[in-house]
């Protein structure tokens, strides 16, 4: 809290539970049908279930009791449906009925301008429920976050809370003032700037939420622009060159802790969090101790309501996400035309004997036989595994975090072979991230198989 000459009260340990991109979707709405199943075939997130995921998790936090403040940093529903948005809310007020604090903000599957761009699907087929605009989302989450706000930024839906003593919290909403665009603009980085020189003269820690990763999870996904913040350095110089050292971070539905440190030697972690509703299902709590130091952890997802078939509700989204690999696989063999819509790539029907191939190899062959075919060694326990299924465990570690696929490990080490055979060429490849800065693609590749940094799941910070 503020004194009245201005300055902060001495600074006490703080701690919070935070989740991201719950998607709640009102169930009753419509996901199930023929329809359904064909748009599931390459969803790595649930749908139907999210309601019952979702409230299993306020079960959990309604009694949780190592915290009572609850962070959620954007993706609040499914996808701009009004109704979802109402659910949502009841269940944000019962958590709040049972002495949690809430601090939410909005990102682009809050709102739809237009109603087309909504739906549900049933046996009939899509439907286009009720949208929610983006002028509305203030009212609608005005109680959790802008009511109690000691600073807001209504224009770019964004705010600063007092969450204890000494602490603040600067909540961010990069969608643009007109909605899209997933960017700062010079007059949000003109208030964020503002927001943290006030907190160091009122001699307050700051950190942040932003609903977009402000660094990719994983390295390779630099590549990929849709995977973090546009003008991402910018923005982590000038939150770590005025004092916010942390970032609370989501949208990518990763696992991932990973730092930057400024050309004046300032450090600034992002802490993203993978969605409740999708591998690798996580709450964080988060133990502020003092202004140097962060202890977090994580907690699975509780099981849920729902006819998982005997699965833990960790296996049950583990496979899912597999099974949406293993369906754009063995799509390539079998419907190339169907792979090649998905990619965007109409146009390019040429390349469908090619994509047709491929698919027929990476849905036969195992590890062992390519091993053999680029003369590379593979432990004799993973030699029988097919390589479709050591791609799709590949593809979601990159998302569970802590890969697994490290140097010393049979997996690992057939991996860094592989790409070791390659090196030459990959090293030729000028790639640049979104960012515009180089990237070595045999690196990013090396340690997106591997973590050989910070635990992405429980870390004690250094700030």
């Amino acid at each position: 809290m503020i004194n009245e000459d201005g300055k902060g009260e001495k600074m006490k340990p703080f701690s919070f539970y935070l989740i991201t991109d719950p998607h709640y979707f009102k169930n009753s709405l419509g996901a199930r049908g023929e329809a359904y199943d064909e748009f599931m075939r390459y969803e790595q997130k649930c749908f139907a279930e999210t309601q019952s995921i979702n409230e299993a998790v306020f079960d959990y936090l309604k009694t949780a009791d190592e915290a009572d403040t609850l962070l959620i940093p954007g993706d609040l529903i499914f996808n701009g449906e009004k109704e979802s948005h109402i659910d949502f809310i009841e269940h944000l007020k019962e958590l709040k009925a049972n002495g949690k604090k809430i601090y939410v903000v909005t990102a682009d599957h809050d709102f739809k301008e237009n109603r087309e761009d909504c739906f549900s699907i049933d046996e009939e087929g899509w439907h286009h429920p009720e949208n929610t605009p983006r002028a509305e989302l203030f009212d609608l989450y005005y109680e959790f976050g802008f009511k109690d706000a000691i600073a807001v930024d209504k224009q770019h839906l964004s705010y600063v809370a007092q969450v204890a003593d000494g602490i603040r919290l600067l909540a961010l909403n990069n969608d643009g003032p007109e909605g899209g665009g997933r960017y700062f603009d010079k007059k949000q980085l003109e208030w964020i700037k503002e927001q943290c020189k006030k907190a160091q003269d009122d001699g307050q820690m700051m950190f942040a939420m932003n609903h977009y990763p402000l660094m990719p999870g994983q390295p390779i996904l630099s590549l990929v622009k849709t995977t973090y913040q546009k003008g991402s350095k910018e923005v982590l110089d000038l939150l770590a060159d005025n004092g916010v050292h942390l970032v609370f971070t989501g949208h990518m539905h990763n696992q991932s802790i990973n730092v930057h440190t400024t050309e004046k030697g300032n450090k600034i972690y992002d802490v993203c969090t993978g969605s409740i509703i999708a591998d690798p299902s996580v709450i964080r709590l988060v133990k502020i101790e003092d202004d140097s130091t962060v202890d977090i952890k994580s907690i699975p997802t509780p099981d849920f309501e729902w006819d998982t078939k005997g699965k833990t509700c960790k296996q049950y989204l583990s496979d899912l996400f597999d099974n949406m690999i293993l369906n754009m696989l063995g799509d390539m063999q079998s419907e190339p035309e169907r792979i090649m819509h998905k990619l965007g790539m109409d146009n390019k029907q040429k390349l469908k004997p090619v994509i047709r191939l491929l698919g027929k190899r990476l849905n036969k062959v195992t590890l062992g036989h390519l091993a053999r075919i680029l003369w590379i060694k593979c432990d004799k326990s993973i030699r029988r595994v097919k390589l479709k299924d050591y791609a799709a465990e590949l593809v979601r570690i990159v998302f569970e975090g802590n890969q697994g696929f490290v140097e010393g490990t049979p997996k690992g080490d057939v991996f860094l072979r592989f790409i070791k055979r390659f090196r030459f060429a990959l090293k030729k490849i000028k790639a640049k991230g979104y960012d515009g800065q180089p990237v070595d693609v045999f690196e990013a590749l090396r340690n997106s198989a591997g973590n050989y940094d910070i635990d992405d799941y429980n870390a004690v910070l250094k700030l």
